[in-house]
């Protein structure tokens, strides 16, 4: 594999990385920065640009006394394919959602799939879409504003 096309695959798995960092940290002004050029769809409406989508999160994730949403996001099967002409790559990959509280034992909350789009603008690659599809869901009272506020 050409030095080019080792260097972009990287670049890509590190926004992977980024994000579910991000996520975990409860940055959601950084992860308004990481998709400030894309359009993220997930089960809601999608939303586009950096405000909107750090507005989403905020919105839809429970922040806990530490500051986080106590939870690690585990992205694997990973499968990226780049253009290097055209600058452009995708990636497919699963994530499984785990959290933990002090009266919560560790557990899987949410499993499910990321597609992704990337284009590469000033020598960055940045994402360009984010969606995901959870497709196995368990007690996310304790994760989701949405889950908590029903009876």
């Amino acid at each position: 594999m050409p030095a080019d096309l080792i260097s972009s695959h990287r670049a890509v798995e590190n926004l992977l990385a980024r994000y579910a960092e991000l996520v975990d940290d409860g940055d959601f002004a950084g992860l308004g920065l990481l998709l400030a050029d894309a359009t993220f769809v997930g089960s809601g409406p999608s939303v586009s640009g950096g405000e909107a989508v750090e507005k989403m999160f905020r919105d839809t994730l429970i922040v806990h006394a530490d500051g986080t949403p106590r939870t690690q996001h585990v992205t694997s099967d990973i499968a990226i394919e780049v253009e290097e002409q055209a600058g452009t790559a995708v990636a497919r990959s699963y994530v499984t959602v785990l959290q933990a509280l002090p009266d919560l034992p560790l557990q899987p909350v949410a499993a499910g799939r990321y597609r992704d789009r990337f284009e590469r603008r000033g020598g960055q690659w940045r994402f360009t879409e984010r969606r995901v599809d959870i497709r196995l869901v368990g007690e996310v009272s304790r994760h989701l504003r949405q889950a908590a506020a029903r009876p």
